[in-house]
């Protein structure tokens, strides 16, 4: 995968190839880890806060969270919500995972950083995940509050000056241009200068309160391959494998790998996908035997018809990557 440090890519590509000699056929790459629902901001594609009240008051224990994790045995853990700043034990959390050579991101909105930086250290396999839909105007839309962009801008100097690694993630939605997408990418990748960023088209998710604003699979394709154009897509540090990008384009299509980046919460392991909500189950082992994961996608799944998110794709193409000595070389070199 382009732009990761080499000992993470590396470490990555040890976790597959072992994954290949045990012949196991379903894996985790990545988790994403729910320690709570709560946020301090309402954003338009977001429905996480319209839980149960008493659902958003609860906090998961530093144990449950990294027993899920040591299950599941994934390489790379991207801890979300809510807001995991509003956690009172979450630096613990990621200690404890750092501890276990787990890589590690921390989504945030960037609002707490300031607040709670003293708790961190840096450490070569920790990131920050900062939200960033776009430049100030999109951004404070899209989180629903007047001075959202220059908060999380501020909290990304801050952490950067105190040697942190920084990445963004900006979702992309159908009032978007290729233009806002260049904008963005332009100014994090050469004023901002963070180490990456990651950039995904908005899923419908079912509790969102604006249902009207996500992409269909051809308007994505169009978008990204406009904003994608005149070599941008090379200068940009993206952490896409490069089989992704292309499938955002168009140019390759692939099937969903929904088992890859599973999802673990305060409700327990998600069934399918992070997006899809058929329940839960407790354990992980419940829910890769206890799944009926040929039955999720594009052409099986009408929910699936539109979605093109980094959470079933990138999977696939990671490890299409990892099969094909000239996309490995492609990714070492992007």
């Amino acid at each position: 995968m382009p732009h990761m440090p080499l000992h993470q890519s590396l470490r990555l590509g040890q976790y597959l190839a072992k994954q290949k000699l045990l012949r196991r056929d379903k894996f985790p790459l990545l988790v994403e880890l729910e320690p709570l629902f709560a946020c301090n901001l309402k954003c338009t594609g977001c429905g996480k806060i319209q839980e149960p009240a008493a659902l958003l008051k609860q906090r998961m224990p530093v144990e449950q969270a990294v027993a899920a994790i040591e299950e599941c045995g994934a390489p790379m853990v991207s801890i979300a919500g809510g807001e995991p700043l509003m956690h009172p034990q979450i630096h613990e959390i990621v200690q404890e995972l750092l501890d276990r050579k787990k890589i590690v991101f921390l989504c945030t909105n960037a609002l707490l950083m300031a607040r709670h930086i003293d708790k961190f250290t840096p450490h070569r396999n920790f990131s920050w995940m900062v939200h960033v839909d776009g430049m100030r105007e999109r951004h404070d839309a899209s989180v629903s509050k007047e001075g959202g962009f220059d908060a999380a801008i501020d909290a990304i100097k801050l952490v950067q000056s105190r040697g942190f690694r920084v990445m963004t993630n900006t979702t992309v939605f159908n009032s978007d241009s290729p233009q806002d997408v260049i904008d963005v990418l332009d100014y994090l990748n050469d004023e901002i200068k963070v180490d990456n960023m990651q950039i995904a088209p908005g899923y419908a998710y079912w509790k969102a309160p604006d249902q009207e604003g996500f992409l269909g699979v051809e308007e994505t394709r169009a978008l990204f391959a406009k904003a994608f154009g005149n070599g941008r897509r090379r200068k940009w540090r993206l952490n896409h494998s490069p089989l992704f990008l292309d499938f955002l384009e168009g140019k390759v299509d692939y099937e969903c790998t929904p088992w890859a980046i599973p999802s673990y919460s305060l409700k327990g392991w998600q069934r399918p996908c992070y997006l899809l909500d058929d329940g839960y189950v407790s354990t992980y082992q419940e829910l890769i035997e206890d799944t009926d994961w040929e039955a999720f996608g594009r052409g099986k799944d009408e929910r699936c018809a539109n979605c093109m998110a980094h959470c079933g794709y990138e999977p696939t193409a990671v490890i299409a990557t990892m099969g094909s000595l000239k996309q490995t070389i492609r990714a070492a070199v992007a």
